[in-house]
């Protein structure tokens, strides 16, 4: 995560104030200088460290926090109350149309992640959104940009509109509104075209398609591994089009990350969403009450709950629940609980998100060695019989040699997983009677 070593050096912050009965002036301001300098050295604004400190300061200095018997608690509480503030306060959705289509222009820079940031945004539309998006290929400079776009659309399966290079973009964007009422398209995506820097030429071309299509939204692709440069790239954006809000690309990046903390309180538009990984499907809604509380190693069970939402079918939770309770689960409710769980992220993106995991307990998560043992459990499954997944019992000597050919694997590797499976069953034969049955059955009512 972007964010991780400020993350590391603000919780070493609480951690020496946690074994202290009370705090005096002195301890919350020595904690105070070195909270700002692990925000100087995340590279947040230096404006924005200042009022964040100052605001800070005075409400600690209170004397509810001074005479608190948890005041290192406290100090979190504020802390996070005010970072939550600084990078957005609340989270803040997509603006439609009332007469579709909604036209939303995405600008920035060269390199940013503009054209990725598009089809993620597309993708996230029309899964979540049932949204029927047109992506629009208006950067006709970028060599490849209109082929790049193409084949994005190709992969998430989403219409492109283009009209070659030879064309003006404004005319490629105003046409492109005219084919989505037409075709029943909406939103109308503008995939426009960036710079290496900020330009005459680009912003007249950016103001001129604004112009002519009145988009509902402008958003500016960041790049959240270019520093203060992230940060004075937005301010300039700002001032020129009046952008509605920022996408962050890389925010899964190694890097400082804390310009990102202060695009909010430089330009007052706000965060909407972040990119979190390399897949199409990474793109979340920017919450930054969830930001801060994970910057700070306190999680982000909200985020965990809605990753679990959208990858568990209820149909099938509901039929693996009858069967657990009926003692019927086989490798293969194994193996679909197995692909669910994989939806949801990499292990140590899971890990992160979860109160009290600190640094240490995800660096030793091999994340490489971890997606290999995954692949190598649905190897084994996928080579068995219907028969053996509905009755591993039956799996012999003989029959786990041809699984472990059959998968690529070692014998070692299909005993280990028929064991690992087998004491599942107990454990499910625990929780399908008694009290966890009646229990089960008062979560369903609940429901």
């Amino acid at each position: 995560m972007a964010f991780e070593s400020l993350g590391d050096k603000l919780q070493g912050v609480f951690k020496k104030l946690r074994g202290k009965g009370k705090l005096s002036e002195k301890d919350i301001k020595d904690a105070m200088r070195e909270i700002k300098l692990a925000l100087l050295e995340a590279d947040v604004n230096f404006k924005v460290v200042k009022e964040f400190v100052n605001t800070v300061s005075e409400k600690a200095l209170g004397q509810e926090i001074m005479e608190s018997l948890t005041p290192a608690q406290q100090l979190v509480k504020i802390v996070n109350e005010e970072l939550t503030n600084m990078i957005g306060g609340e989270v803040s959705r997509l603006e439609f149309s009332p007469k579709p289509p909604t036209v939303i222009m995405m600008c920035g820079l060269q390199g940013a992640g503009k054209t990725t940031a598009t089809g993620k945004l597309a993708l996230n539309l029309s899964r979540k959104m049932n949204k029927r998006p047109l992506m629009v290929a208006c950067d006709i400079y970028r060599p490849a940009a209109v082929k790049q776009l193409e084949v994005l659309g190709k992969q998430i399966q989403i219409p492109v509109f283009q009209m070659g290079t030879d064309t003006n973009p404004v005319t490629i964007a105003k046409e492109a509104v005219l084919h989505a009422i037409k075709h029943g398209n909406d939103p109308v995506i503008l995939d426009t075209a960036g710079r290496l820097h900020i330009d005459e030429q680009l912003m007249d071309e950016l103001a001129n398609i604004k112009a002519e299509v009145n988009p509902t939204e402008i958003l500016l692709v960041v790049d959240a591994m270019t520093g203060q440069d992230a940060v004075n790239v937005a301010k300039s954006f700002n001032e020129q089009l009046d952008i509605t809000g920022v996408i962050l690309s890389k925010l899964d990046g190694d890097t400082r990350g804390g310009a990102a903390l202060s695009v909010k309180q430089v330009t007052g538009k706000p965060i909407k969403y972040a990119s979190v990984g390399e897949k199409l499907s990474d793109l979340e809604p920017f919450h930054p009450d969830r930001m801060a509380s994970r910057i700070l190693g306190m999680g982000d069970v909200l985020t965990l709950i809605d990753k679990a939402q959208e990858a568990i079918d209820e149909k099938k939770a509901q039929e693996l629940e009858d069967k657990i309770r009926k003692q019927q689960f086989d490798l293969d409710d194994f193996l679909e609980q197995f692909r669910q769980i994989k939806k949801m992220g990499s292990f140590s993106q899971i890990l992160s998100m979860i109160p009290g995991v600190d640094k240490k307990m995800l660096e030793s998560v091999d994340t490489e060695e971890n997606a290999k043992k995954m692949l190598h459990i649905e190897a084994i499954i996928q080579s068995m019989t219907p028969e053996e997944r509905r009755k591993p019992s039956i799996i012999g000597a003989s029959r786990k040699i041809r699984i472990s050919k059959g998968s690529g694997t070692r014998v070692q590797d299909v005993n280990q997983l028929l064991k690992q499976f087998e004491q599942m069953q107990k454990m499910m034969k625990q929780f399908s009677g008694g009290k966890q049955s009646r229990m089960l059955k008062k979560l369903r009512k609940r429901k």
